[in-house]
């Protein structure tokens, strides 16, 4: 299949690849398909999580584990239900980055994760109540803090 995507132009994904968000994802409810589009540099950590239906909408996304390796969330069994999670395998956890004009501000979104069951290809942002997290942890703030102890 080909999709038109504003940052990467025409590309084809395989529509096996494509995960289904039956709630949308926050601000966005209406975007049920996603695919992600990864970074050809396996060095990259970040990603993409492209709309199938709105080539304008991508959000770029990481693995939280990657800047924040004692990051930790616990599921509901509501949304253990909804993702038909039937074993922690199944399960890709990313967050939403915000990249602005000063890319030394960059921050992740921790209290929403993407959680994805990648067997079932279903999706869905789930809202922590944590108050560990907030939606804007800075990225390269961590990560120098992580290299300098």
């Amino acid at each position: 299949m080909i999709l038109k995507t504003k940052n990467f132009g025409e590309i084809e994904i395989d529509e096996e690849n494509i995960i289904h968000f039956p709630e949308g994802i926050l601000g966005f409810e209406e975007e049920k398909q996603f695919v992600i589009i990864k970074d050809e540099d396996e060095q990259n950590p970040f990603q993409w999580l492209q709309s199938v239906q709105n080539p304008e909408l991508a959000f770029v996304i990481i693995n939280p584990f990657f800047v924040f390796p004692d990051y930790d969330i616990v599921l509901s069994k509501s949304v253990q239900e909804k993702l038909k999670i039937e074993d922690e395998k199944d399960v890709a956890v990313y967050s939403i980055v915000v990249v602005p004009e000063d890319i030394e501000k960059m921050t992740v979104n921790l209290l929403g994760p993407i959680v994805i069951n990648i067997n079932k290809k279903l999706g869905k942002q789930v809202i922590l109540d944590d108050d560990r997290y907030t939606t804007k942890h800075y990225i390269f703030k961590q990560r120098s803090q992580d290299r300098s102890v």
